[in-house]
């Protein structure tokens, strides 16, 4: 809930795609922010902005908007939020920060450790904040499985299993942007659709260790530079193991994203499409409270997302700005993501590919 006796956070949006344009409109609906700034090199979009965001300035590229976003510039932030290509999140986003503002990093908050580490050093620096977006932590599923394994409730845990089987074919390939498949630019199928499961792996159950891994191509040889499936499997840090096998190959439909967790005292199991439901939870002297429901899918026309939870992450960078809050997904925990994949990826010479 926005504070009416503080002023609104300002935001400007660089990268106006699919997630921008979603964050931009839950920006200008939110009663504590105001969207001042739509920066996009598709100055061909700027039309159909103004329109969709009337009054709000368009700039056609990061140096233009920084240049004139001067402190008494109505186009002046305190937010800068990233959600362009993969490769440009962390450069982006240090150039945000040394200007001054606090930035908001789609995922991946970078395609390599050592590029999070510097966004995080220049944050200090600056002492500006940096928020990473992993909006299915806020999933009622996702919240209720954390407040259960920290309790201690389920014991030890024994194994725990992550199955994230979509499909991404040539409809989003070759419609999309040209970014999407290349090595360099996206990073690889972990980074751009996966990054929220590793990151629900690391924030519930901890780091993990002794990793292997195996990678395939079925499908996805003329549209990408890298693997469209996955299986691994490593040890949790805190005890016990656990397998992540994911896909891209899936004909036509997203199948499923699922964890299933066997523990000292019980098992459960959270499933769906978008694991947005808990289909079962066995769990000694435990009965399963009723959960709100989970947000439906991000959807882009012939092929959907994760959970559309972005509504709490802008509502989290507010309330954190405005000094009532903290960050609930904050650049240290976005670089272990990042670092979690590039462990993975590292083993791709000795796995299949």
């Amino acid at each position: 809930m926005s504070d009416p006796h503080l002023p609104d956070v300002r935001f400007a949006i660089c990268g106006v795609g699919h997630i921008g344009r979603r964050h931009a409109a839950l920006v200008s609906r939110h009663t504590g922010a105001r969207l001042v700034a739509l920066i996009d090199v598709r100055s061909e979009l700027q039309a159909e902005l103004a329109v969709e965001f009337p009054g709000v300035a368009f700039f056609a590229s990061l140096d233009d908007y920084l240049a004139s976003a001067t402190t008494y510039s109505p186009a002046a932030a305190d937010v800068l939020t990233v959600a362009t290509p993969n490769h440009l999140h962390a450069p982006q986003a240090i150039r945000g920060l040394r200007h001054g503002l606090h930035v908001v990093v789609e995922k991946p908050i970078a395609l390599r450790k050592r590029d999070a580490e510097d966004l995080i050093h220049v944050a200090l620096q600056t002492g500006r904040l940096v928020f990473g977006v992993m909006q299915n932590r806020y999933s009622p599923p996702s919240q209720w499985l954390k407040q259960l394994v920290d309790s201690g409730r389920l014991g030890q845990i024994y194994l725990v299993q992550i199955n994230c089987f979509w499909n991404r074919d040539a409809r989003y390939y070759r419609g999309g942007p040209s970014w999407k498949g290349r090595s360099s630019e996206d990073g690889g199928t972990l980074f751009t659709q996966f990054s929220h499961f590793v990151d629900l792996l690391y924030w519930v159950f901890g780091d993990i260790q002794n990793i292997q891994a195996r990678f395939f191509d079925f499908n996805h040889q003329q549209l990408t530079d890298f693997e469209d499936s996955g299986l691994v499997t490593f040890d949790l840090l805190r005890g016990g193991a656990g397998t992540l096998q994911y896909s891209t190959s899936v004909w036509d439909r997203n199948l499923e994203s699922s964890l299933t967790v066997v523990a000292e005292h019980g098992s459960l199991r959270i499933a769906g499409q978008y694991m947005d439901k808990v289909e079962y939870c066995h769990v000694q002297d435990y009965q399963l409270p009723e959960l709100a429901p989970t947000n439906p899918a991000n959807d882009y026309g012939p092929y959907q997302g994760s959970a559309a939870n972005h509504v709490q992450v802008i509502e989290n960078v507010v309330d954190t700005v405005q000094k009532r809050g903290y960050a609930t997904t904050n650049a240290l925990e976005g670089m272990k993501v990042v670092e979690i994949i590039e462990r993975v990826y590292s083993l791709k010479s000795k796995g299949s590919l």
